[in-house]
């Protein structure tokens, strides 16, 4: 789960952090983003998707019709792994699959092995690869970190 979920941190930010500049307020929202997403990129890479999820929704929000189900995937994967890491109480700083806390049932560390699994799909890494993209064609403004 670790090494899926940094490598899908790296290509996600990388591809919000390559350039951006266009319509319907989707530039302008990773722009605005543009500190917060730098700060995030350069922190812990174990729980980085999950601390951009406010920031994803919000792209998602102004992401163009093109891009908008590719968007939709991947915000959808981040938030069934927070919602399987939160109803497990589960720190996703701290969680290790291979040496899952004492009392963690097999359900809910199931729903958290699947979710992880579902986040680094080739469906969602596909979704990656489309808005990462739309943002080199879209949008024209590099990104200052």
């Amino acid at each position: 789960m670790r090494s899926a979920t940094a490598l899908t941190v790296t290509l996600l930010v990388a591809s919000l952090l390559s350039g951006c500049g266009g319509g319907s307020g989707y530039c302008d929202a990773v722009k605005d983003h543009q500190s917060d997403l730098g700060s995030i990129a350069h922190g812990d890479d174990r729980t980085a998707l999950l601390q951009a999820l406010p920031i994803f929704e919000d792209l998602e929000d102004k992401a163009p019709g093109d891009v908008a189900d590719d968007w939709q995937l991947l915000v959808t994967r981040i938030r069934a792994l927070d919602t399987a890491l939160s109803n497990a109480d589960l720190d996703p700083a701290t969680y290790d699959p291979r040496h899952p806390p004492a009392g963690l049932s097999a359900e809910d560390r199931g729903l958290v092995r699947r979710a992880a699994a579902e986040l680094a799909a080739s469906d969602t890494q596909q979704a990656l690869a489309t808005v990462q993209q739309e943002v080199r064609d879209v949008c024209h403004t590099p990104l200052d970190l």
